[in-house]
């Protein structure tokens, strides 16, 4: 990957999922050192229970050393697109199937740093199927009343970033 702003492009590391660029950027006077971490982009789900509840789920994330609130969540596969990746995710994470997944919004996650794109999708009219967490997920499924789920904001308790932009957006869209 190619970018553009950043001089002497090399590779530092070579992740499963992520790569890391070092480089430098021109200033006013002096070139600076920076990483960018490359990532192949991913997805999030507001799966719609129904008209008063959500499917969340209670995630164990080992990077920050707790159980998040999260809507489900995934990386996209090499040549999988975005909403395939949704579905599949929905699955996996949730037990739930949809037959389509509808686009709300896309943002980068972490842009100062990351060339993440997250993609973010809603899911209705779903259908219990049966969870199929990989291996090393530790994932509780929940139905939360869209009234918790604001107080939960309001409170701190959701802290995941990519979660509650998901949420809010779907409750204040114009």
């Amino acid at each position: 990957m190619n970018f553009p702003l950043l001089q002497n492009q090399k590779l530092a590391f070579r992740g499963k999922k992520i790569s890391v660029i070092t480089g430098q950027i021109a200033g006013k006077e002096k070139q600076t050192e920076r990483e960018v971490v490359v990532h192949p982009g991913a997805v999030i789900i507001l799966p719609i229970y129904d008209k008063e509840h959500v499917i969340m789920i209670r995630n164990e994330r080992f990077a920050v050393n707790e159980t998040l609130w999260e809507l489900p969540a995934g990386t996209l596969e090499p040549n999988e697109a975005p909403h395939q990746t949704a579905m599949r995710e929905l699955i996996e994470e949730t037990g739930y199937q949809t037959e389509r997944v509808t686009p709300l919004l896309s943002f980068y996650t972490t842009p100062g740093f990351c060339n993440e794109i997250m993609h973010s999708y809603l899911a209705e009219n779903l259908k219990f199927v049966g969870q199929q967490l990989e291996d090393n997920e530790k994932i509780q499924v929940e139905v939360l009343s869209w009234e918790k789920i604001r107080k939960m904001i309001n409170e701190g308790t959701i802290k995941d970033g990519k979660t509650i932009a998901t949420l809010l957006f779907y409750l204040y869209r114009v």
